[in-house]
């Protein structure tokens, strides 16, 4: 698993990279608050290698809580920025800072 951030001069946003190894899954999605938690929103392309991979235009300047979903299941970002508790889940998630 992978973040790169690409910010761009001209907008007040971040390119923002999400790259999952998953072979075997048949579905990955990144959620957060930078997308309502919406797996939909959030769903990452399928390359030949099986790497899971999609960009998004996220806000700079905040911070966001996030996780992908692989295949139904909630997993965290090992090389997040930081790691914040969130008492509705009941366990900690990634956090992007922007």
């Amino acid at each position: 698993m992978a973040i790169k951030k690409q910010f761009v001069k001209t907008k007040p946003v971040c390119k923002v990279t999400f790259s999952v190894d998953a072979k075997e899954a048949n579905g990955v999605a990144v959620v957060g608050d930078f997308n309502n938690w919406d797996p939909k929103a959030g769903e990452l392309g399928k390359l030949k290698n099986g790497t899971f991979k999609g960009t998004f235009d996220i806000d700079k300047d905040a911070s966001y809580e996030f996780k992908y979903v692989i295949d139904g299941a909630f997993v965290n970002e090992p090389e997040a920025d930081s790691f914040q508790f969130n008492a509705f889940a009941g366990s900690e998630n990634s956090v992007l800072a922007l």
